[in-house]
């Protein structure tokens, strides 16, 4: 193999979203409007991404884990207990305030009938003033939020962090949040569908009718001793380093080899272009490098360029 692999997008219709992955990244969106979130790496049942190039054209990404993981992943994975691709990669486009929300833990997902989430988000692109809701105020109690429901005033109990491009946050599961107006996020999560809203600031879905929420399994999942978290740095290299995935930011000005012996490396510019076995990469654009691919180094196109660099724990 001397190809990276590079998938089909998928578009995913949002209230909340807009069409600043077309005019900022160049993405191709269906006509419809509004587009929230491309769905970049994906292994789902009801999604699943397929190779757009390379020897493995047409094959879904579960096809590649299921059936080429040694080659494709890396002699690391061949005893990996995930029966799917363990992680998701997404693009969002937060043109409204996103609704607050929550994963539940791994403890009580089950007993939710739900699946474990934990993410990180790195802000591609901010609007200024652009603000994001991540846990809570100091002191704020369960009974303080259940009343705030009652009551009103739910986004008063929230920590809220104004947010600046190349800056990154880490969302465990049971951490409470909303995404904010105006960013531009690339979302790096365990292979997850469910979310809990608790709150929509009473928006009316894409159908006209009130959004569901789900105030009860909220309540169990939301970790009430989680308090006002910090963002990471622009400067900071170490993006994620949790069991479920690890993210690292590489500044490059000449050909690199960045993965581990016997792992793959999943990929995506965040300044300026890259290349990788003779294909040209923009911002936001998502390659895997295979792990027994050779000639497979990452180069800026131009002088210099900024990757991330995801791949899965042993």
């Amino acid at each position: 193999m001397n190809s990276p692999l590079y998938f089909h997008p998928i578009a995913k219709e949002r209230v909340w979203g807009g069409r600043k992955l077309a005019s900022l990244l160049g993405k191709l969106l269906p006509d419809v409007t509004p587009i929230g979130e491309i769905w970049e790496i994906v292994d789902r049942d009801d999604a699943q991404s397929i190779v757009a190039g390379c020897d493995f054209s047409g094959l879904s990404l579960h096809d590649l884990w299921q059936k080429h993981r040694v080659d494709i992943f890396g002699i690391d994975y061949v005893n990996h207990p995930s029966a799917r691709f363990p992680f998701l990669v997404k693009l969002l486009d937060a043109k409204e305030t996103l609704s607050v929300q929550v994963h539940p833990p791994a403890s009580i997902a089950q007993k939710l009938k739900g699946e474990p989430k934990t993410e990180v988000w790195y802000f591609l692109d901010c609007q200024k003033d652009a603000e994001i809701y991540a846990g809570l105020k100091h002191g704020v109690t369960k009974e303080d939020f259940r009343k705030s429901l009652k009551e009103g005033g739910v986004e008063d109990l929230l920590h809220r962090l104004t947010v600046h491009k190349g800056q990154s946050i880490f969302i465990p599961s049971g951490r409470i949040h909303a995404i904010g107006a105006g960013n531009v996020i690339i979302e790096i999560q365990q292979n997850s569908d469910t979310t809990y809203r608790v709150y929509d600031w009473n928006r009316i879905g894409l159908d006209a009718q009130p959004r569901q929420l789900h105030i009860s399994e909220s309540l169990e999942s939301i970790d009430f001793h989680d308090f006002e978290p910090s963002l990471s740095d622009s400067q900071s290299f170490n993006i994620a380093d949790c069991p479920y995935f690890t993210v690292e930011k590489i500044q490059i000005t000449s050909k690199k080899e960045i993965r581990l012996p016997g792992r793959f490396s999943m990929v995506v510019s965040v300044k300026n272009s890259v290349t990788c076995g003779g294909i040209s990469f923009g911002i936001g654009d998502f390659f895997i490098i295979p792990a027994n691919g050779t000639g497979l180094e990452v180069f800026p196109t131009g002088y210099e360029a900024t990757i991330l660099v995801c791949t899965l724990p042993i």
